[in-house]
């Protein structure tokens, strides 16, 4: 079933590659919900953050060296554990080899999209979790690239 909304969980640090994951998703027709588009200047942010957890009914966790760091992402996964909105529907993407259960123990219970190696390997898990399938001329060039 396609989902209603997603909220991407993600590190400012990875703000490149999850930009670049955010505009593939919307072109093969997946609503997202990304902080740095969704929400506008003069907005309280960590509010509209609570709105979109609220709101969305699907949760993809970007993990990174960055990510596993930040405490806003471990609140959001706090948040998405809690609430049965989301049971059966938190996808952690990795998106290089990292410790990721120091971010929650959890983690190694899910099953995983690995951008890692192969990003293209990873949207197709990602969309095929949907039904949908992965059109690679739905991706901007530089969405194969790795950030630096």
């Amino acid at each position: 079933m396609a989902p209603k909304e997603v909220f991407l969980s993600h590190s400012s640090e990875n703000r490149a590659v999850t930009e670049r994951i955010a505009d593939t998703l919307r072109n093969h027709s997946i609503p997202v919900w990304y902080s740095n588009t969704n929400i506008k200047c003069a907005q309280q942010w960590h509010d509209e953050i609570g709105k979109a957890l609220r709101r969305c009914d699907w949760f993809l966790l970007l993990l990174s060296a960055h990510s596993i760091e930040s405490k806003w992402m471990k609140m959001e996964l706090g948040y998405a554990l809690n609430h049965s909105q989301y049971d059966g529907h938190i996808l952690p993407v990795l998106l290089e080899n990292c410790d990721y259960e120091s971010l929650s123990w959890t983690l190694g219970f899910f099953q995983m999209a690995d951008f890692s190696n192969d990003p293209r390997e990873g949207y197709r898990k990602i969309l095929n979790t949907w039904g949908f399938g992965f059109d690679p001329n739905k991706m901007g060039s530089v969405a194969l690239m790795k950030e630096s």
